[in-house]
């Protein structure tokens, strides 16, 4: 039987759209626990006496954890199997949950959170490589579309279930509600899922380069955290952002001489999955940046409850849901690259009303419009980096893309947070307003990036 046989057969799986739907669920919960929380934090500084940077690291501890182990996630769901990795991680993540909902202090949360993280780096990309290697052709376009909506979609309604548990039973409970739902999709999970075997023989992990890359990226966020109060052009952020780079350099040289690397670096030298890469990045840290600045400007500056908060976030939950819907549809029709230049040209133009004006209502049009157009870009980047990739890449390759997408969560916390913190401090609009003109910059310039990056529509094949 050939490797070819083997992927169709393994495409044909009857449960397939059934394991997807509980493993998007699962996914739903990793995404959810980014956007949950971040309606949550004013509640949360008030009640454990947070200052700015911890406010910011309760977001970016998740998110640095869970981005900076995925390629080791990606990397062990190759070795030993998905199916173990994808249970092993939902149980860490779910237990994880139940700590930081109990927590009593900064120290707590902050753990707490790097917990969930380590929990959701072996999920995900586990869970992305069965997606994967379960669906071809078309379904596999279907699949990720499917994929990449819960991921947008679920970042924006978890805002609005953030809004409605917060001002119900309070603040642990965004926490606290992760774990039944993940015993019981544990349980689903491991009667559904076929059984998956690793490489024979098993290469050792590279626990160098997984402490190389984490290292690099929390001195990257540190330095964009601290540049709010230090200045973005002092000799210290300087230096912070240099050791970063200094890091990256080092974790790809010791990729390439590794006997055992964590990454093939070759894959990123691909057009596909370099571009795939760089748009998830760009949509996660522009949507995080909309629920950053949205829920502090609602609470704090306007005063509005946690609840009337999250309603006001059910127009982008749903414009971002219908991007990524619409977007699946017609990728291959009209291509990856005019769709993400017209996706992120539409996400600067929503990102432009609110740095124009801070009315409610503006606030509100400006940032669904913006939901719609990271909705969309979400698909697109999937689509590009994943659509092409050999059944046996397909761990490290969906690892290379969730690490992207969670580093573009960490940065776009940090940098919204420093540009803005003339207003999460205090009562003036300004910071707020630099927030979202930054964002539409950013959004602007990857279109420009997108266009000349991306690939375009394949010829038809005869």
């Amino acid at each position: 039987m050939t490797t070819h046989d083997i992927h169709e057969k393994t495409t044909q799986h009857p449960l397939r759209w059934r394991i997807l739907a509980f493993l998007g669920i699962a996914q739903l919960m990793l995404i959810l626990d980014v956007t949950v929380v971040a309606i949550a934090l004013p509640h949360m500084e008030t009640d454990l006496g947070l200052s700015r940077a911890v406010v910011t690291w309760t977001v970016s501890a998740y998110t640095l954890t869970f981005g900076g182990l995925m390629l080791l996630g990606g990397r062990i769901a190759d070795l030993v199997g998905a199916k173990r990795v994808v249970l092993t991680g939902l149980l860490v993540f779910t237990g994880a949950s139940l700590v930081t909902g109990l927590a009593g202090s900064a120290d707590m949360v902050v753990g707490g959170r790097i917990a969930q993280g380590v929990g959701a780096a072996l999920l995900s990309p586990a869970a992305l490589s069965l997606v994967v290697n379960l669906f071809s052709g078309d379904e596999r376009n279907r699949a990720l579309g499917v994929w990449a909506a819960l991921g947008g979609g679920g970042a924006a309604l978890g805002v609005l279930l953030g809004g409605l548990i917060t001002a119900g039973p309070g603040w642990p409970w965004v926490f606290f509600i992760n774990v039944p739902i993940g015993l019981l999709i544990a349980v689903a999970l491991a009667v559904m899922l076929p059984a998956t075997t690793g490489m024979q023989p098993r290469p050792r992990l590279d626990a160098l380069g997984a402490v190389l890359v984490t290292g690099s990226s929390a001195v990257l966020i540190y330095a964009l955290v601290r540049a709010g109060d230090d200045g973005w052009l002092t000799a210290v952020t300087g230096g912070l952002v240099l050791l970063a780079v200094v890091g990256y350099a080092a974790f790809a040289a010791w990729q390439k001489r590794g006997r055992s690397p964590l990454m093939d670096v070759s894959l990123l030298a691909r057009r596909p999955v370099t571009t795939g890469a760089f748009l998830i990045l760009m949509a996660t840290a522009l949507m995080v940046a909309v629920f950053f600045l949205g829920t502090f400007y609602f609470q704090q500056t306007r005063g509005y409850g946690a609840l009337r908060t999250g309603l006001l976030f059910l127009p982008v939950a749903v414009a971002t849901m219908l991007g990524a819907n619409l977007t699946g549809r017609i990728i291959a029709r009209f291509g990856a690259r005019s769709l993400a230049v017209v996706a992120l040209l539409i996400t600067a133009a929503g990102m432009a009303v609110p740095a124009l004006t801070m009315q409610p209502v503006a606030v509100t049009v400006g940032i669904a419009v913006a939901g719609a157009g990271t909705g969309a870009l979400f698909v697109i980047a999937s689509a590009t980096a994943l659509g092409q990739v050999a059944p046996q890449e397909a761990g490290i390759a969906s690892g290379i893309v969730s690490t992207f997408h969670e580093f573009g969560a960490s940065v776009g916390a940090a940098v919204v947070s420093s540009v803005a913190a003339v207003s999460l401090v205090g009562d003036s609009l300004d910071g707020f307003r630099d927030g979202f003109l930054v964002a539409a910059l950013a959004a602007a310039g990857a279109a420009v990036i997108a266009g000349l990056l991306t690939p375009g529509r394949p010829a038809p094949q005869s």
